[in-house]
């Protein structure tokens, strides 16, 4: 299909991360060839029976250009989210750029937590123990792989 609009016009290196268990951030950056009075809009949608939503947040840059956006209380479903940024300008056509993301892989993780330590210098060892990371999504049940640095003073 052919886009409508101006070549170049579309935003580039869009991206979306997951952190604090429901906290979404998305950033992009204005087409190279977009007119300097062009403005983006972001809309997404987590799953298809759920309605596309635009951007409540929008992180600005100096020139009040919509560059990114925080989404709050978002939940991953199973299903793989939609996102469609298009923009206006006087000037010309913006070109609209999408993507479909499985949410779960742009999650970042959380660090364990109650972490403890008991030693143990008659047997000479330790015992750490700490808590599984809250997770956003629904694999609970997936096994967890960890990585203890000990480093002895």
């Amino acid at each position: 299909p052919v886009l409508a609009g101006m070549n170049g016009s579309a935003i580039e290196n869009f991206s979306c991360v997951i952190y604090n268990i429901f906290l979404m951030n998305c950033t992009w950056q204005a087409g190279r060839d977009a007119p300097a009075d062009t403005q983006y809009f972001l809309y997404w949608q987590n799953s298809r029976d759920d309605e596309e939503m635009e951007c409540k947040l929008y992180i600005k840059d100096e020139n009040c250009r919509n560059m990114g956006c925080i989404f709050q209380n978002v939940t991953i479903g199973t299903e793989k989210a939609y996102f469609l940024v298009n923009g206006s300008s006087k000037d010309s056509l913006i070109q609209f750029y999408d993507k479909y993301i499985d949410l779960y892989k742009i999650e970042k993780l959380m660090p364990p937590s109650n972490i403890t330590v008991k030693c143990d210098e008659i047997k000479n060892g330790c015992i750490i123990q700490w808590q599984r990371p809250q997770i956003s999504h629904s694999n609970k049940d997936k096994c967890f792989k960890y990585e203890i640095n000990v480093k002895y003073k």
